[in-house]
């Protein structure tokens, strides 16, 4: 039996400003995340994507003043199909799971169903996980953003689930994250308490709301400082989405290669350098240079406080030593 072709939409972007270094694939990855950036090249390369009416390639740097027009396939929303993806477990025992968080994959289908999602590896780990939240977001208690990695707590039962969910509620769960941000701060350490809520303009975004915007608390340490950068430890004490990016740009420090908040979406030695960009240089990083680094929470079967915390990745950690060696901060 033939299989039914699926239906296509096609999606418009009007590009009305500048952006520095940024890629069409990445742009549209931002624009539309129900879609993977590497099903998104495909399109490109296919011909489905057109600026202005030309086919162009994955590499392309948007310009403004473009018309970028998408033909991408009407997503259906169904159950969580199971895939047999790779998880970095951290902890696991009957009634939860830590797992490590790549950057780049998405916690849960967001209203449509797609695949390569934390849940559907997790669908495929585990034979039972909480369903408090419904199918769509199986095992899922709490979220990282898209590009950002790090431990990430994830659980298989209801009954453990609305108890964890309370902690949060009630911010007994403590979580730790670690960032290189653009500039030197002014203290070695400091809490922000801005309300945050949806752009005003830009829905895919959040912002500094004083007129509507939800309490949102992060407090911050320096860990070690850089010529014009910062490593620091960030310690949210609400669950605001992307609180820390929005908190960070709010005080003139934004996270390093964030998309949405700060001014570039990669760091290249060039930059650190302060020269021009040599052709075919590769970056640093490409994603927001924020990661999950420890989380403490009380385990209510085994009656105990459990703590677990994952290393910086690998271009985190390069971005620090490239720091510490082309620019080492001097009193």
């Amino acid at each position: 039996m033939q299989q039914e072709a699926p239906q296509i939409k096609e999606v418009t972007f009007d590009i009305k400003k500048a952006f520095e270094d940024r890629r069409i694939d990445r742009y549209l990855a931002s624009r539309l995340p129900d879609y993977s950036r590497t099903f998104l090249q495909k399109l490109v390369k296919e011909g489905a994507v057109l600026v202005s009416g030309r086919t162009v390639k994955s590499s392309y740097d948007i310009q403004k003043g473009d018309v970028i027009s998408v033909r991408v396939p009407v997503l259906v929303e169904s159950k969580i199909v199971p895939e047999d993806i790779p998880i970095d477990i951290v902890y696991e025992d009957d009634y939860l799971m830590l797992i490590n968080k790549p950057y780049d994959m998405v916690v849960h289908p967001a209203g449509r169903h797609h695949c390569g999602t934390v849940v559907n590896a997790l669908a495929f780990h585990c034979q039972n996980l909480s369903q408090v939240n419904g199918p769509l977001k199986a095992g899922i208690v709490h979220r990282l953003d898209r590009y950002t990695s790090g431990i990430m707590l994830t659980i298989k039962s209801d009954a453990v689930h609305s108890h964890i969910a309370m902690q949060f509620e009630k911010r007994s769960v403590k979580k730790e994250y670690l960032a290189v941000v653009e500039g030197e701060l002014m203290f070695d350490s400091d809490e922000i308490s801005l309300p945050i809520a949806r752009h005003i303009i830009d829905s895919q975004k959040m912002a500094v709301r004083h007129d509507i915007g939800k309490e949102a608390v992060s407090i911050y340490e320096v860990i070690e400082r850089f010529r014009g950068y910062t490593l620091v430890k960030v310690m949210p004490k609400t669950g605001r989405t992307h609180q820390i990016r929005v908190h960070m740009r709010a005080i003139g420090h934004p996270v390093v290669a964030d998309f949405m908040y700060s001014s570039r979406e990669s760091c290249y030695l060039s930059d650190l350098l302060q020269k021009e960009r040599e052709e075919g240089e590769l970056p640093i990083i490409d994603r927001q240079a924020l990661h999950a680094h420890r989380i403490e929470f009380f385990h209510p079967i085994h009656n105990k406080k459990m703590e677990f915390e994952v290393a910086l990745p690998e271009d985190i950690s390069a971005l620090v030593k490239t720091l510490r060696d082309v620019r080492p901060y001097r009193n």
